[in-house]
């Protein structure tokens, strides 16, 4: 029979649909490979041109500026959903309310190589690419404007993703976003009532129970979570208890980019690397209403897009899950 599981966070039912055999033939898994013409690519080598000037850039002591000789690069999107430039102007107008466009929307250029992605990259890149997560995060909450920064990555059109070339990107907001207010709340009150972290209890019982854990090292541990939305939904969080993603030091930036490594490499091989968005969701910035420091912790959420949201999902909230996250993990961790 299929069972209803609830997330504690955000108080979200999910149906998990279990009662038949699974078999991985049934989800719809899209061909990642890369496949475009590399000389039309803008993110490529040698095609700086064709891009903003970049605003950060790790590369080689002897390279230019928006020249070639960079390892990872990031720039203005040329196509932002948000701009830095102007005042927010909010205004009330009856029961609707409104302002300016103003934030920012920065792309990451992950590698100058097109046919990389981080079902293939070392630990080294991938702690690269965290360390420019880091550095664009800390630039960015310097404009007192700005309420949330979100980073994310879309992987495959399934996922969202317009060029091929590995990338992520980052949005921040003049408010914060809605699903990590959701977050802020449920974690809240859970602290109010039990004295303490919902999301520390949860590794502590995820890692004392096992069958949904599918890696853990000196900082983070990776699993299932209980009310997993989609098939192998995996979520990576810190061992110390953080509310802001700002705040990792240097050996959780390396212990992250281990385990996020090793992640990518099993769920590459149990699906020969699908589609997938991540996000990392962290503590608001710039908000002094807004103090979670005790009950929220920051993650990353890993959602492989193999089966498709329908009218039920959007017209109700539910998700609707053919694989349990133990079962997902065990795949995982044999993968």
């Amino acid at each position: 029979m299929p069972v209803l599981r609830k997330d504690p966070v955000v108080k979200r039912w999910v149906i998990i649909k279990d009662d038949q055999p699974f078999k991985l033939s049934q989800l719809q898994v899209e061909d990642t490979t890369p496949k475009g013409d590399t000389s039309k690519c803008p993110f490529c080598p040698g095609h700086e041109e064709m891009t903003p000037p970049e605003v950060l850039a790790y590369r080689s002591k002897d390279s230019e500026p928006n020249k070639e000789g960079w390892e990872v690069r990031v720039i203005p999107n040329k196509f932002a959903a948000l701009k830095n430039e102007g005042e927010l102007n909010r205004k009330l107008f009856g029961v609707y309310d409104k302002m300016n466009g103003v934030g920012a929307h920065e792309v990451i250029i992950e590698t100058p190589e097109h046919f990389e992605s981080f079902y293939t990259y070392p630990v080294s890149k991938v702690e690269q690419i965290i360390w420019a997560f880091v550095d664009r995060y800390d630039d960015l909450r310097k404009d007192k404007r700005l309420r949330y920064i979100q980073i994310f990555k879309n992987h495959g059109k399934a996922a969202g993703a317009s060029l091929e070339h590995p990338h992520c990107q980052i949005i921040a907001t003049p408010v914060v976003v809605k699903r990590v207010m959701e977050e802020i709340d449920g974690s809240k009150e859970y602290y109010i009532y039990h004295d303490s972290c919902l999301f520390c209890d949860m590794i502590d019982q995820e890692i004392a129970e096992g069958i949904r854990v599918i890696e853990k090292n000196s900082h983070f541990v990776a699993f299932c979570p209980f009310a997993s939305r989609f098939p192998f939904e995996i979520w990576v969080l810190p061992l110390k208890h953080r509310a802001d993603f700002g705040h990792i030091s240097e050996e959780e930036v390396r212990s992250l980019a281990e385990i996020m490594s090793n992640v990518f490499k099993r769920l590459g091989r149990a699906l020969s690397n699908p589609p997938y968005n991540f996000i990392i969701h962290t503590s608001p910035v710039n908000s002094p209403g807004i103090d979670c420091s005790k009950f929220y912790h920051w993650h990353i959420e890993i959602m492989p897009r193999v089966i498709k949201t329908a009218g039920f999902e959007w017209a109700s909230g539910f998700y609707t899950n053919p694989l349990s996250p133990e079962e997902a993990a065990k795949l995982l961790r044999n993968a």
